[in-house]
């Protein structure tokens, strides 16, 4: 890049646009550069300053941000060094300050102000707009010390080659091109209950650190679970941490994932409703725990969901994470009806319930036609009626998602060839969830085996630090060390490329 100076650089058409989420003594500090010029921005360097006691809190997301007195720096990340001629790249940090917050006025990329006008120079580039101090839905309040701010990311995959765009074709998940693409990735818990709890948005950190431990281990996709509560903002979750905070918490984390090469698979993991039947797993209305089937609440979650991410279709919708209504209902037939059809199909659930042709319907009224995977009865390990009462979907982009542990009444070869083989010979079929409680990885081992011989996707449970033996945990440190069972994920992932 030809360093700035010249008089020619010194006018671009280029803007920053700069808005806040301010709570009294902190706020969130979104910049978004905007490349309006015919040429490519490759690697950038932003600079501004505070006229007040501003003050940089953790590390921001989407670059590397640093602050000496009142000046503020931030420079690209390694996986979106470029500014795309007609696009735009957006960074985040959480800062502290007491008195009067006043937003900043101008703005240098690569050391050059410009005007917003103008055409941009072959191999230079620079930026700077008047600030905005209007709000904006931004990205997370200052986090917990267990949680980690949130990453932002480009609106599109400049500086990578990011995730491919999907649809089905046939039983498998295609990219642009018709090239079947396989899923094998981890799921990365903490967005399901941080937020409810109080402590923040993630569980670890989600930097650019972490996301290359993931792709370290020859990942192509990660799962990340969704509160129904934070995401629509009800009265029990921290403002801080609940509404447009934690649904721009969410969209950073997803966008860096998808523009490092990464599948996104969003799905809601808790969810509203009060229910104390068998297997409740709380008594407590609120989205706090696993309840047997979405609520009246999912229609204007997946609603806003799907709105935020239907302009991309690198990103994958699992509507719910496992669904049990074969417990609240007189039957296994009746619990199918209730998890297509819900309402008065499902009478052992006292809350109003979405079926999933609902929430199909839901999803595909926005205009979103992203894959779509839908989780069978007894926590999606029970897919044996899936195709009898699979809801119809206009843009023929369903898929099965399957959950599998040792523990599980489905857990043998004879039964996956039973029960899971018809349902792959259908539609494509994506494992979810595999995993099991002995710290070791002789079970995922045989399914692995089983999945890859059909050519289907599975993601391991779970990308967090937790103890590997009172649960599935992949690993024992967010670079990437895995545990004993993890170790069986990664090298399996890596043996197959």
């Amino acid at each position: 890049m030809v360093g700035p100076g010249t008089a020619a650089a010194a006018t671009t058409a280029c803007t920053v646009d700069y808005t806040t989420n301010d709570w009294g003594s902190g706020f969130t500090a979104n910049v978004k550069i905007n490349n309006l010029g015919t040429t490519a921005v490759n690697g950038w360097t932003l600079t501004y300053a505070y006229t007040g006691n501003q003050t940089l809190s953790g590390t921001g997301w989407n670059g590397t941000w640093s602050q000496s007195d009142k000046n503020v720096t931030v420079t690209n990340p390694a996986w979106a060094t470029g500014i795309g001629a007609g696009q735009s790249v957006t960074a985040g940090a959480n800062f502290s300050y007491s008195g009067t917050n006043a937003a900043p006025t101008s703005f240098a990329l690569n050391g050059v102000a410009c005007t917003g006008t103008g055409p941009t120079p072959s191999g230079s580039a620079s930026a700077s707009a008047s600030a905005s101090p209007s709000a904006s839905a931004s990205a997370s309040a200052s986090p917990s010390p267990s949680s980690s701010a949130s990453p932002s990311s480009s609106s599109s995959p400049t500086g990578s080659t990011g995730a491919p765009a999907l649809h089905v074709s046939g039983t498998s998940l295609v990219n642009e091109s018709g090239t079947a693409v396989t899923l094998h990735g981890v799921n990365r818990s903490g967005t399901e209950f941080m937020c409810v709890q109080g402590y923040g948005f993630f569980d670890g950190p989600v930097d650019a650190a972490a996301i290359a431990a993931i792709k370290s281990w020859h990942a192509n996709a990660v799962r990340v679970p969704l509160n129904e509560d934070c995401w629509i903002g009800t009265s029990n979750v921290k403002p801080e941490y609940a509404g447009a905070n934690y649904r721009s918490a969410i969209k950073g984390w997803v966008d860096a994932l998808r523009n490092a090469g990464l599948t996104p698979i969003v799905e809601m993991h808790w969810s509203r409703g009060q229910y104390t039947g068998n297997s409740s797993g709380c008594a407590d209305v609120n989205a706090t725990c696993q309840k047997p089937m979405p609520g009246a609440n999912a229609v204007p979650f997946w609603s806003s969901v799907a709105d935020t991410f239907k302009d991309t279709d690198q990103v994958v919708f699992d509507l719910f994470n496992e669904p049990y209504p074969d417990r609240s209902e007189s039957s296994t037939t009746q619990g199918w009806l209730c998890w297509r059809d819900g309402g008065s199909a499902c009478p052992g659930i006292p809350y109003q319930v979405s079926g999933f042709q609902t929430l199909v319907d839901t999803v595909r009224a926005t205009g979103a036609k992203n894959v779509i995977m839908l989780g069978g009865l007894a926590y999606s390990n029970d897919l044996g009626q899936w195709l009898t009462y699979k809801p119809t979907d206009p843009t023929g982009n369903l898929a099965a998602a399957w959950h599998v542990y040792n523990f599980n009444t489905c857990s043998s070869t004879s039964c996956f060839d039973s029960a899971l083989a018809p349902v792959a010979a259908k539609v494509p079929l994506v494992a979810g969830e595999i995993g099991e409680n002995t710290c070791s990885h002789g079970f995922i081992d045989q399914v692995m085996a089983w999945l890859d011989a059909r050519k289907l996707g599975y993601l391991g449970w779970t990308w967090n630090t937790w103890d590997c033996s009172s649960g599935p945990s992949l690993i024992s440190n967010y670079d990437g060390t895995a545990t004993n069972f993890g170790a069986g994920l990664r090298d399996h992932f890596r043996a197959i490329g």
